[in-house]
């Protein structure tokens, strides 16, 4: 099983997909590490030798990227500082609603989570 950054990549999948369990890398970024790392995308990851590991973990570190911890630290430090600013996406943050705009009187389940049943309260009549 490779790893690369700390990450295990799963042995079965080709590695153009395997390398999408980075955090940060998606389908077009890992086919440019392949090309740069001058691997085949068709591999298995299992198939793979550490010369070309230690290619690919090079590309990586070349192409300049964040990825996983740096990048998950940069994105909840932006989402803090806009609740910290107090602007409107930091308030939907805050309420934990969705922040593009989207309707929450219905759907939004998401983020809002399990519906709430409000049930109606009847007083009870005193018979005297």
């Amino acid at each position: 099983m490779p790893r690369i950054l700390g990450v295990d990549l799963p042995n079965e999948k080709r590695i153009d997909v395997s390398l999408t369990y980075l955090y940060g890398i998606g389908k077009k970024v890992a086919l440019d590490i392949l090309k740069d790392a001058q691997v085949d995308p068709k591999k298995r990851a299992k198939d793979l030798k550490e010369e070309e590991v230690a290619h690919i973990t090079n590309a990586i570190q070349k192409s300049g990227k964040r990825l996983e911890g740096d990048l998950r630290r940069e994105i909840s430090a932006n989402i803090k500082r806009l609740m910290e600013i107090g602007c409107y996406r930091g308030l939907r943050h805050k309420k934990n609603l969705p922040t593009r705009g989207q309707r929450t009187r219905t759907n939004a389940r998401t983020r809002k989570g399990p519906r709430k049943n409000v049930s109606i309260i009847k007083k009870v009549e005193e018979a005297k």
